[in-house]
């Protein structure tokens, strides 16, 4: 099996430890690849190339248009190998092919997005008070960017980060997670392929406790996008204080989807298992606090778990396969012990809460989908950030209090409100703490509009714009066409 390498300066490179990873199958635990461990030296050579890269100007004195292009470039190399991403997806990941084809179409989208962004934005004249003076004011790239990527989403995470540092004019350094790197070491062959000069765009592949710890330190770090748990956050919010680096932070949610007795009945119900159910519920977006209006909490319970029974688990590659297994072992366990805490404190297994009994399925991480009733705001499996295929149930009888309980929670990433009364829904948003709601909705996101959370739920901005922004310094530039000298000494 050949060892997949990092790729720094440029070139296609083993680690200085020569340290190697088995990368598994979580349908099965087989080894699917092999790849090259990288530790701090690895990083700091990394960190080396992209400095030096940025320092010169390769990238940032290309034209915007250019970049644009090569951008626009990676995203059709992208469309290409859409399958073969894809595959790598799935097999890395265990969620099925129909979702990983779906996460590639999103990630070429993205790529084309910040492609076509690149050259839009000129900079401003602004009035000057000043008499035969020009101020204007324009954006800059803020320079090496560490970019640390999880391993639910592998891939569309990182697009969210390398499209717009590179549309920007940014040199980067991405760490991807140890466990699931495949997508993103394929993606930097397209990098290279599409022409992005040496050094712009280095990978290195190793923990986040070693690689990632130094690119959060290193002070010729510009800045730091993470996405991943909240502590991990605090960690690289402290470590980047050593030089004052610019941060932007993902860092999940505990997302409330409340469901008013108006509600369109079926349609809730459909939608209550998609926003959890893909991907095993490993979505930081999972809409896992369902709050149900009381004169409706009964019916909609049952008619989501006689669905939830339904749901079938399997191999990713199966195109019967509504449901994949969980990332790792050690993932099932906390899941398995944060449902057991649930049930400790009170509350009760509708369905689900144990892992399937079908022995095609015991080699593979799977826990069944499960509903928790008799849910408080007081509980761990209310308040705590689950991360697998769980939806807790609370209920509620005024407006009030329904917004009252989707805000109780140390996180702000989204939620959604179902009812089919406009202004009660517009003044529930209007309410609700979150950086993304939806009406109706639920889970969906485009490259146009932004992405990010309120309260623990993170820093910053993916997506749209504000992605950009991200990347991007603003510099005031004020030029007096006539000086005179003022004799005030």
């Amino acid at each position: 099996m050949t060892i997949k390498q990092q790729f720094i300066d440029g070139t296609w490179v083993h680690s200085n430890s020569n340290k190697v990873r088995n990368i598994i199958n979580p349908f099965n635990q087989e080894v699917i690849a092999q790849v090259t461990e990288s530790d701090e030296t690895d990083a700091k050579a990394a960190i080396t190339a992209a400095r030096k890269a940025f320092d010169q100007g390769v990238w940032s004195s290309t034209p915007a248009t250019e970049r644009g292009q090569i951008v626009y470039k990676i995203a059709d190399f992208i469309a290409r190998d859409r399958e073969e991403l894809a595959e790598l997806e799935s097999l890395d990941t265990g969620k099925t092919m129909e979702e990983s084809r779906g996460d590639m179409d999103d990630i070429a989208g993205v790529f084309r997005y910040y492609a076509e962004a690149a050259d839009k934005d000129g900079g401003e004249i602004i009035d000057s008070p000043i008499p035969n003076s020009v101020s204007k004011v324009v954006r800059e790239p803020v320079g090496v960017c560490g970019q640390i990527t999880p391993w639910n989403y592998p891939l569309l995470q990182a697009s969210w980060k390398l499209a717009p540092a590179l549309a920007a004019g940014n040199t980067l350094i991405m760490k991807p997670s140890e466990i699931t790197p495949l997508t993103s070491i394929k993606v930097f062959e397209l990098i290279e392929e599409a022409g992005v000069p040496s050094g712009v765009a280095n990978l290195v592949l190793g923990a986040g406790n070693t690689v990632g710890a130094e690119l959060s330190v290193n002070t010729d770090v510009d800045l730091i996008s993470f996405t991943g748990g909240i502590e991990t956050g605090k960690k690289i919010m402290q470590a980047a204080s050593v030089n004052v680096k610019k941060i932007a932070l993902e860092l999940g949610g505990k997302n409330p989807n409340v469901v008013f007795a108006d509600a369109d009945f079926e349609t809730a119900v459909d939608q209550a298992m998609n926003a959890v159910f893909f991907h095993a519920g490993q979505i930081c977006s999972a809409g896992t606090r369902l709050i149900i209006e009381e004169s409706i909490h009964d019916e909609f319970v049952n008619a989501l778990v006689d669905r939830v029974k339904n749901i079938t688990l399997g191999n990713g590659f199966d195109e019967t396969t509504q449901m994949g297994p969980l990332i790792s072992e050690e993932h099932l366990n906390k899941v398995i012990n944060y449902v057991e805490k649930g049930k400790k404190e009170g509350a009760t297994i509708a369905v689900g809460g144990e892992r399937p009994e079908d022995p095609k399925l015991q080699d593979g991480f799977f826990y069944l989908p499960t509903v928790i009733t008799d849910c408080t705001t007081d509980m761990s499996v209310v308040q705590d950030e689950g991360f697998g295929p769980i939806i807790t149930v609370e209920k509620f009888t005024t407006e009030e209090e329904a917004i009252n309980l989707a805000n109780d929670s140390i996180y702000g990433l989204a939620g959604g409100v179902w009812t089919k009364d406009i202004a009660k829904a517009e003044r529930a948003v209007a309410k609700m703490r979150m950086g993304t709601v939806w009406i109706n909705e639920f889970n969906l996101y485009f490259p146009h509009a932004p992405w990010g959370g309120f309260k623990q739920s993170g820093i910053g901005r993916e997506l749209g714009k504000p992605g950009l922004d991200e990347y991007q310094e603003t510099k005031h530039i004020f030029h007096n066409l006539k000086p005179e000298s003022m004799n005030w000494f």
